[in-house]
């Protein structure tokens, strides 16, 4: 589908028409009060992860992330709206009101649970990337040590990189250089420019770059956690929840996730988040 892009400022809005018309078709499952823009389902992602997530050479958004967002926005009678924006804005936008959902399959951490509603789904792992020729090989973590690497601001990478570097400093190993980016798009810039010695991203968007033939994935399945959708709303997150049990229910999920490679999260659907 070939849509119109609006952009503005840091942002850029993808609205898809081709979804509107099923969402008229029925009654909105969440009240307008309870939304960003009355009727529409307004979502945050960064497309800069494919397949997760990504922009194709016309512009139109793609993967594994956006086909569910269509398809949640589907069943919930809504008109589905993207925004494309940088990990950093992600959470002080939807508390400000900016989106109804961020997907972009943020990690579950104790501290996010604290703030967010999350839906865990994804089963992610964190993933090292090397040039395909030169350097010195990175067949194991602590191979890490005294490297230069790139990996995205504010993220669960960035703090799993930050903990693995102080464990480096207490076994007298040399301590990695972190060069900090605020998408996977120039995090992996950077090693192609020879800037960094290892890209930190996770596994499905450092196995593309691999079957593409642009990096090598070096090591992959370090720290697993699950990736989530969030939201500031537990209504809207009760909402969500729904529709993701009902494609459980007829199979679109699983079919969904398998076509991309993806794992489930264990625990099935249910949604975490600050109690009381």
């Amino acid at each position: 589908m070939n849509q119109p892009i609006i952009a503005g400022g840091i942002f850029a809005a993808f609205v898809f028409a081709a979804q509107v018309a099923n969402a008229q078709d029925c009654s909105p499952k969440i009240p307008d009060n309870l939304l960003t823009t009355p009727g529409h389902f307004v979502m945050a992602t960064s497309p800069t992860l494919p397949p997760m997530a990504y922009a194709d050479q016309q512009g139109v958004l793609k993967g594994l992330r956006v086909e569910l967002g269509y398809e949640i926005a589907k069943r919930l009678c809504l008109k589905p709206e993207y925004i494309s924006t940088e990990y950093a804005t992600m959470v002080p936008g939807l508390q400000g009101g900016r989106w109804d959902m961020i997907n972009a399959g943020l990690f579950v951490t104790p501290e996010r649970l604290k703030i967010l509603y999350m839906i865990p789904y994804e089963k992610l792992a964190i993933s090292i990337s090397t040039s395909v020729s030169g350097g010195a090989p990175i067949a194991k973590i602590d191979d890490l040590a005294g490297k230069r690497i790139s990996t995205d601001i504010g993220g669960y990478a960035e703090r799993k990189i930050r903990e693995l570097n102080e464990d480096f400093k207490t076994r007298g190993l040399p301590e990695m250089t972190i060069n900090l980016f605020d998408n996977y798009a120039t995090v992996y810039q950077a090693l192609r420019a020879g800037q960094v010695d290892a890209a930190v991203s996770i596994d499905p968007v450092a196995k593309q770059y691999q079957d593409r033939g642009e990096f090598t994935h070096a090591l992959n399945g370090m720290y697993p956690t699950p990736g989530s959708l969030s939201f500031g709303s537990k209504d809207i997150a009760e909402a969500v929840a729904a529709a993701l049990k009902e494609m459980e229910a007829d199979g679109y999920l699983d079919k969904l996730m398998s076509e991309y490679g993806v794992s489930r999260a264990d625990g099935g659907i249910v949604v975490e988040g600050p109690q009381g």
